[in-house]
């Protein structure tokens, strides 16, 4: 069974009224349904960092960030199908950024996408454009208790279009320059997770401190049962996050999610353990879900190249290291 091969002559994959647009994916529906199921629940890390950063503000601040949640995904998506989608992953890009052959989803229909010939291409942008508004989600996090919500939506709409699609074009358009090296990025090391941790810290420290600075209160978290739902969206999400970037129902997608689970779960161990043996600290949830969130991103760009044990130590390591630098920097009060 040969896979359908993109032709130039029909960029949509053909016309629904003329000809039978999923004849060509006879045999390969469980790829693309697979990756359906991993977009949907790639959505959910969404909500859920919202309520992570909910759970960590204070009360009046925690509705604020779950409707900026929904917000940037919503800012994303207009972006996305505008011009994001096109400037990463046109089939005419150049080795930097796309070009606007897909300007307005032109075209985005039926046809093999440029990630996997055996995934339309509909449902990959879908797939992407989740990633784009994770990615977005994270950096927009940078105006946690600093900025107002219209400015920071404004300021995502051009990041993601300035910062994160270049970056995209870069690691996963066959096009790209590190595509070509090859530079091997599983789900996104890159261009998700350097991209927007360094992109959040710059738009703090161009803020400014936290509003309520003065506010000895402020460094406790308001709600530990919003933190701890929030990780276990984004933990759940993260299956399809990783799981999902094999672009097809394999096993080194099954083994994508499996190391996923892996890194968070010592992750986890990786910062409770520290916080314990270094302050003889009682265990607590959110440090628990500080360090699966580390393994969570620690994992991400290896999630589909490295066996299970490797994994484990990946996530250890991540959430370890994660805990030191965060306890570093605590007398300098960067974040406040």
């Amino acid at each position: 069974m040969s896979s359908p091969a993109f032709n130039s002559t029909e960029p949509k994959g053909g016309d629904p009224f003329l000809v039978d647009v999923n004849a060509q994916y006879v045999g390969f529906e469980y790829h693309y349904t697979y990756l359906v199921f991993c977009g949907f629940i790639v959505w959910l890390i969404i909500p859920g960092i919202g309520l992570l950063y909910g759970g960590l503000a204070r009360r009046k601040s925690a509705l604020a960030l779950l409707f900026q949640s929904l917000m940037v995904a919503a800012v994303t998506t207009f972006q996305w199908i505008f011009w994001g989608y096109s400037l990463a992953y046109s089939r005419t890009a150049g080795p930097f950024i796309g070009d606007m052959a897909n300007f307005g989803m032109k075209n985005v229909m039926a046809a093999p996408s440029p990630g996997s010939a055996v995934i339309p291409e509909i449902v990959f942008c879908l797939y992407q454009l989740l990633f784009c508004a994770c990615t977005v989600q994270i950096v927009v996090g940078g105006a946690f208790e600093r900025g107002r919500i219209v400015p920071s939506l404004v300021f995502g709409f051009f990041w993601a279009t300035l910062i994160y699609c270049p970056i995209a074009c870069w690691t996963w358009n066959p096009n790209g320059w590190l595509y070509q090296l090859p530079s091997l990025d599983f789900a996104g090391g890159g261009p998700v997770h350097i991209s927007s941790g360094w992109s959040a810290l710059a738009y703090a420290f161009v803020l400014g401190k936290r509003k309520h600075a003065g506010d000895k209160s402020h460094s406790k978290p308001h709600n530990t049962t919003l933190v701890f739902l929030g990780t276990v969206l984004i933990w759940f999400g993260w299956f399809g996050f990783n799981g999902g970037s094999a672009l097809n129902a394999t096993v080194r997608a099954m083994l994508a999610a499996f190391n996923t689970n892996t890194a968070a779960s010592t992750g986890m161990i990786g910062w409770v353990m520290v916080d314990y043996l270094k302050y003889g600290r009682k265990f607590s949830v959110v440090g628990a879900c500080s360090g699966a969130i580390a393994g969570l991103v620690g994992i991400t760009p290896a999630a589909g190249y490295v066996g299970v044990w490797l994994a484990a130590v990946i996530g250890f390591i991540t959430a370890s290291s994660v805990w030191e630098c965060s306890h570093a920097i605590f007398p300098f009060r960067l974040w406040t």
